[in-house]
């Protein structure tokens, strides 16, 4: 026989079925690994029942789309998109979902670059294009038509009694399997990524144009904002990327905050955690005031948000980006892309160093029209590239992994390019802080917060985007600061020592809606003082909502 040898068409899916299971489910199988680790004799047998449960539900759909004209260019799809999102499953031990797909499809060119290695073309090139090639130069040897429809409703029959066969026998097994286990059916592939392609694709189409309700249109400034004397500006940074355990001011046992340690009047919460995993669920998620145990993304699309609220108080609004974009926050407010400007010193390669952000701010705050809440949107720590998140002078931890490939470096040098990307974060908050106390005829102040957290290798799992269910406490506990000037304090009658009493409490992302509309003294009926972190903090003759 040779390689190309004509096939029937029912042995050709199961080839193809057989190889889906095998070579592009390597996470799924280490997974029921583990699983099945510690049932003794029962163990191999719950893989065997998976293996023919698997290989039964893959040939049935196959065998349904074996015909002329459609199996071939289908299956060539199949292969090549399967090949790419098994090396991702297999390189950075991530699963597959909805708001994945979403991330996916929203990450810009730079990050793209970041991710497009010499080992990802080589797996893209032995499970995707060798195997299409083969399937193109291997004849499907097709019956006349009528002999061939009796064959595969036969084919057909046989592989679904199979399926039903393994599902009565084994019920029991796979019940309290999936039951436990509900992680894997984000990492069978290829139906993880349809499955959640459908999704996605469903939820953006809609039913017509997106309609934006109004949220917060009754919103006011207190009374108290008639005596303030100085105009006043509340910076809100959305970091990317970083995870609290790796902060300093939080215990970590590496120097990486130097800077914002020596921060007067510098506030440090130890204990918040992300509304999800990703920043195009966290980001959006965070201004919505939706909260996480209610929110999605539809209905954040549909209403406006925080940035909203604060315009119809009469705050002038701006977002300062140098990520992949406010993933719709700040549709109706004013927006700058900073991420490619063509700063000398701060971009290069398509991207920019997080200090972008900080340029021209200075003379913005000199000149400001009103009180205004701007938002910076960092670049931060994203993954894999970390070597290429800060200059080279911010390389206080050596060796650094500068490779995509991160299986190839071993996970300290890796943890060592992310606590540099750390530093740098570190610099560039407490830059900012100097900046808004240099400029005393302001009243200034900054709270910020990373939208998620990051897997370093641990368990094999790396970057984010996990279901949140299953992610690791690393991907959601994330560093937050807050920082006032004198000015500000006074004037809003903030009690910072009050604060300070509340640093350790649990808080999440669910807190800066009402947390911003409270600590700038915003009257309006979307405000629940129940999820305000300042709440008691504030004199009540400075117009505490």
């Amino acid at each position: 026989m040779t390689l190309f040898h004509p096939l029937r068409a029912e042995r050709m899916t199961l080839l193809l079925s057989l190889a889906l299971i095998v070579f592009y489910n390597v996470p799924f199988w280490h997974e029921m690994g583990r699983i099945t680790a510690g049932l003794g004799g029962h163990g191999p047998l719950l893989l065997a029942e998976a293996f023919v449960l698997l290989l039964a539900f893959f040939n049935l759909v196959l065998a349904l789309l074996a015909w002329p004209y459609v199996f071939k260019p289908v299956m060539t799809a199949l292969l090549l998109i399967t090949a790419l999102v098994s090396y991702f499953m297999n390189q950075y031990g991530i699963m597959i979902d909805m708001p994945m797909v979403q991330n996916v499809l929203q990450t810009d060119p730079a990050e793209t670059r970041d991710l497009l290695t010499i080992k990802m073309g080589l797996f893209a090139l032995g499970l995707g294009v060798l195997p299409a090639l083969w399937l193109w130069k291997t004849p499907i040897a097709y019956r006349p038509p009528l002999r061939e429809l009796g064959v595969r409703l036969v084919s057909l029959l046989v592989t679904l009694a199979v399926l039903l066969g393994v599902v009565f026998f084994a019920y029991q097994d796979f019940a309290s399997l999936f039951r436990n286990n509900r992680q894997l059916r984000f990492i069978v592939t290829p139906s993880n990524y349809i499955q959640a392609t459908n999704s996605y694709l469903h939820h953006v189409s809609g039913t017509g144009p997106v309609v934006v309700m109004p949220l917060g249109s009754d919103a006011k400034k207190a009374p108290s904002w008639t005596v303030h004397r100085r105009k006043t500006v509340l910076v809100v940074v959305v970091g990317e990327t970083a995870r609290a355990d790796h902060f300093a001011l939080n215990g970590y046992r590496r120097d990486t905050n130097p800077l914002l340690a020596k921060q007067a009047g510098l506030l440090n919460f130890s204990n918040v955690h992300s509304c999800g995993t990703e920043t195009a669920v966290s980001v959006p998620c965070m201004f919505s005031g939706i909260g996480r145990d209610n929110y999605s993304g539809d209905a954040a699309a549909k209403r406006e948000n925080l940035l909203d609220v604060l315009k119809h108080a009469g705050f002038d609004v701006l977002w300062r980006d140098n990520n992949s974009g406010c993933k719709g926050v700040c549709n109706r407010v004013a927006y700058e892309d900073l991420a490619n400007l063509k700063a000398p010193g701060l971009c290069g390669d398509g991207e920019c160093y997080d200090d972008v952000l900080l340029d021209g701010l200075a003379q913005r705050l000199q000149h400001l029209p009103r009180d205004s809440v701007i938002v910076l949107h960092q670049k931060g720590s994203h993954g894999p590239a970390y070597y290429k998140r800060y200059p080279k002078d911010f390389e206080r931890f050596t060796p650094v992994c500068r490779t995509s490939e991160l299986s190839q470096c071993s996970q300290q040098d890796i943890v060592n390019g992310f606590d540099n990307t750390l530093r740098y974060t570190d610099h560039m908050l407490s830059g900012l802080i100097d900046l808004l106390r240099a400029n005393g005829e302001v009243n200034s102040g900054l709270i910020y917060l990373s939208d998620h957290g990051e897997s370093l290798g641990e368990n094999n799992v790396y970057l984010h985007g996990m279901p949140y269910l299953f992610a690791p406490e690393a991907q959601k506990h994330i560093p937050a600061v807050m920082w006032f000037s004198d000015g500000f304090r006074q004037e809003t009658g903030l009690d910072t020592r009050c604060l300070a009493a509340k640093k350790d409490l649990p808080w999440s992302q669910d807190n800066l809606f009402h947390s911003v509309l409270g600590v700038l003294g915003v009257e309006t009926r979307v405000y629940d003082g129940r999820l305000d972190l300042f709440q008691g903090c504030k004199a009540a003759s400075k117009g505490l909502v």
